[in-house]
């Protein structure tokens, strides 16, 4: 199931399995190695790349996921959409947090890049304490400025029907590879 060269996940995978659906059911990718995460950053072709670092954070991640979600119902959105889970693909985290040069390690967090290049970055403290609909107006505002795919990126009736986790990060269990 994991790769013997990267660390173990901290939470336990089925537990953190819904947190995960929720995004890849808008149309994101998840990035599981380093490797994944520079052939989806490191691309020079003028598209954008939307990249979420998820996380159990019941709190900001509880008001992040449904945010990008609604802001990805716009009609112009980023070209790619990829995701991280702090705490399960570490490494691939890690490697993430490396093109966000300038910030400290933040989960959730929202990292927009062209060509390489960050070109936006929504930390945790910009996340919390913020609705789905006030995260979404923000990311929406950053779309219509640096990118010119066609949204929505799932149609309205795929969106109705996706189901937002919420809970409190100290209530998953951590991982157990027995």
């Amino acid at each position: 199931m994991f790769q013997d060269n990267l660390r173990q996940p901290l939470y336990d995978v089925n537990a953190v399995q819904p947190m995960k659906d929720e995004l890849v059911a808008v149309g994101f990718t998840e990035l599981l190695t380093p490797e994944d995460v520079d052939n989806a950053i490191n691309v020079k072709d003028g598209k954008t790349v939307l990249v979420v670092v998820n996380s159990v954070c019941g709190c900001a991640a509880g008001s992040a996921r449904p945010g990008v979600s609604l802001a990805l119902q716009n009609n112009v959105i980023p070209d790619k959409l990829y995701t991280v889970f702090a705490g399960q693909e570490r490494d691939a985290v890690d490697k993430v947090r490396a093109y966000i040069k300038g910030f400290p390690p933040s989960s959730p967090s929202i990292a927009l890049f062209k060509d390489g290049e960050l070109v936006h970055f929504t930390k945790r403290l910009e996340i919390e304490g913020n609705s789905a609909e006030q995260i979404a107006s923000n990311l929406i505002s950053v779309f219509e400025k640096n990118c010119s795919a066609q949204g929505p990126s799932v149609p309205a009736e795929v969106f109705d029907k996706i189901m937002h986790a919420k809970a409190c990060g100290s209530k998953i269990p951590l991982f157990n590879n027995n």
